[in-house]
């Protein structure tokens, strides 16, 4: 650790996933997300395996959905990424994909949340935006934040950026992160090793962390 003004700045990534200080973020893994990228099932054992090591080291996890809203809430920002995922060129045309008791907006039965778990909904991309993620990760002691799930280059990518904004280390756990473009994630995540905020490690490393 570096040390000033009384503040210590971890320097590697043993440093900076202590898990008394660290949390998982398991990012939108649900059935009707996973089943529409081509390595869902690869990122859903990934991501199996990121969390067996997350409870193992008595880390916090918290899991993000991504939710639809009615139609007749939806507005201007919400019909135009329907529109855009949905290839529709009209905003009749849509229909709202993960409503919330809908089987596609629920997190898929192999990584299903337990008790201990917090679960956040979401509208937006960022996990931070409408959500009291930060407020629950700041309140229990989280300086880190661990991010496994899909996908890279829609929603990881803001996550990690706000999180930053926010005072929290993001550290991605590149493995375990799908997509819906592979050349689209590449660029999001060297884009993110670019700025240097964030650390990027593989499910290996983060299995060597114990609480």
């Amino acid at each position: 650790m570096k040390k000033i003004g009384g503040l210590a700045i971890p320097e590697n990534v043993q440093e900076v996933c202590d898990p008394r200080h660290t949390a998982l973020l398991v990012y939108d893994m649900q059935v009707g997300i996973c089943s529409q990228v081509g390595n869902g099932e690869a990122t859903v054992t990934a991501v199996a395996r990121a969390l067996s090591a997350a409870r193992a080291a008595r880390m916090r996890v918290a899991f993000t959905r991504h939710l639809s809203l009615p139609k007749s809430w939806m507005g201007v920002a919400q019909f135009r990424t329907a529109m855009a995922w949905q290839h529709k060129d009209e905003p009749d045309a849509v229909t709202p994909w993960f409503l919330r008791d809908s089987a596609a907006a629920q997190i898929v039965p192999q990584l299903a949340p337990t008790a201990d778990d917090a679960v956040f909904d979401k509208i937006a991309m960022s996990a931070f935006e409408g959500t009291p993620l930060a407020t629950a990760l700041r309140d229990c002691g989280i300086k880190t934040v661990a991010i496994a799930g899909i996908a890279m280059e829609i929603g990881i990518e803001p996550t990690v950026r706000h999180a930053v904004d926010l005072g929290f280390i993001p550290v991605i756990i590149a493995d375990a992160c799908g997509f819906g473009s592979k050349e689209a994630a590449g660029r999001s995540l060297e884009q993110l090793r670019f700025l240097g905020d964030a650390l990027i490690i593989d499910v290996a490393t983060f299995a060597q962390f114990k609480g």
